[in-house]
């Protein structure tokens, strides 16, 4: 059974850096597109990133592009995400996930597998 498990989230202050790590065990992340989400108290998850299972394509949302990179370590078959210049709108539960359905990987529903998340609190 796939697992994907979050951490790293904690509290920064804004303008701040934080790398979020997700294991991923039961399968090799080489074989799985693998993407970053988050959700904010009262809001829809929303699409940061993905990363293709080559790791050759990666895209992001327009509203982390530039500051949040999306990078793999197949060794460890962990998953990162590199945030930096945190501002308070960043505050949520980041959630990492992995095997696309199809194409609109933007899309929540499109993802198979899902780690528990990890909460990144952004303050000032």
């Amino acid at each position: 059974q796939v697992q994907l498990v979050e951490s790293g989230g904690g509290s920064v202050q804004a303008g701040g850096s934080l790398r979020l790590s997700c294991a991923v065990s039961g399968r090799t992340i080489s074989n799985y597109a693998t993407s970053w989400f988050r959700q904010a108290p009262g809001k829809e998850r929303e699409f940061l990133g993905r990363i293709s299972a080559n790791g050759y394509n990666r895209n992001y949302a327009d509203s982390v592009k530039g500051r949040f990179t999306i990078s793999r370590d197949s060794a460890k078959n962990t998953l990162y995400l590199q945030m930096n210049r945190l501002t308070p709108e960043d505050t949520a539960v980041y959630y990492c996930a992995a095997g696309n359905r199809g194409s609109n990987y933007h899309a929540e529903e499109q993802w198979v597998y899902w780690g528990q998340g990890t909460q990144v609190t952004d303050s000032s």
